[in-house]
């Protein structure tokens, strides 16, 4: 399994691509059931016409650990977990690609972590690398950078809820070649919200798909777990930065359905005779990877 690698399968991208993001509502610590409704969600999606499933952060697991051990006993390894290898067993079935949040044990760490699974497998994961307050407590900060997976639908890379905040996540994925980023999170409520506004998650990926002509998928959960609410609104947001599905509703499980033209992503960063985001970069100012150059860096 080349974790943190690319897969690598042939391409032969298509016109038209139906993603779906389930939004979900993990029961905390209820492995067995939030296992089973993922993949009773996977199916719906499928008859659909998804081909790739996008499921929230921790979707088995929940989020409101409340010590290292109950993390720990909450995890399991990849490839060989019980989650992943039911998933890789509908994925396999129905022909999908699937992108799911799960807390990563391996041996004695833990990671925040996405399985990136197709019809013949684990493509790889995705480890968080930017952990949001008490994460930080029982999670390792993510190791295997940001790999994109090519698949025959398109190149895919993906971010986990905070990593959202990070301008620079989304553009190394476009240097990268993604045409679509994946995004299984856990949004919580952001001081100053006006009522009936959306959230701020929503527009930060709004902008982000923009500025990188790429297609950004989120999959976020409802509900109220352990004193803690999450705020839904999962979406899709087309190359142009506008939502082509979603968002959902702030308190419902639902499936966000939307179909998309990957390549119509990497051809639309031609903006005009001028202009394309990725070849107009200042690389003469700022490093081709972005971050200042080491002559730059001060003591």
């Amino acid at each position: 399994m080349p974790l943190g690698g690319s897969g690598r399968m042939a391409e032969k991208h298509e016109e038209k691509l139906t993603i779906a993001c389930l939004q979900f509502e993990p029961r905390f610590g209820e492995v067995a059931d939030n296992r089973a409704r993922s993949l009773a969600m996977i199916e719906q999606a499928a008859d659909a016409g998804a081909r790739i499933v996008i499921l929230p952060e921790l979707v088995i697991s929940g989020y409101m650990f409340q010590s290292r051990a109950e993390a720990f006993a909450l995890a399991e390894p990849i490839p060989d977990g019980p989650s992943t290898i039911a998933w890789a067993e509908v994925a396999a079935r129905r022909k999908l690609f699937l992108v799911a949040g799960i807390a990563e044990r391996e041996e004695d760490r833990l990671y925040n972590s996405a399985v990136v699974i197709g019809p013949d497998g684990v493509l790889g994961v995705y480890r968080k690398l930017h952990l949001w307050a008490d994460e930080n407590l029982w999670f390792e900060a993510g190791n295997l950078g940001l790999p994109v997976f090519s698949t025959p639908h398109g190149r895919i890379g993906v971010a986990i809820c905070y990593d959202g905040w990070f301008p620079e996540v989304f553009r190394l994925a476009a240097v990268e070649g993604a045409d679509l980023v994946c995004v299984p999170t856990n949004w919580v409520p952001i001081p100053g919200q006006a009522e009936g506004r959306g959230p701020m998650a929503n527009i930060l990926h709004m902008a982000a798909a923009h500025s990188n002509s790429m297609v950004i998928a989120c999959a976020d959960r409802v509900g109220t777990e352990r004193g803690q609410p999450f705020v839904g609104h999962s979406l899709i947001v087309g190359h142009t930065g506008w939502p082509v599905a979603g968002p959902a509703s702030g308190d419902c499980e639902e499936i966000v359905l939307a179909e998309v033209d990957l390549s119509a992503a990497r051809r639309a960063r031609n903006w005009n005779s001028f202009n394309h985001p990725l070849r107009d970069r200042r690389t003469d100012i700022y490093a081709e990877r972005l971050g200042a150059k080491p002559s730059d860096r001060r003591p």
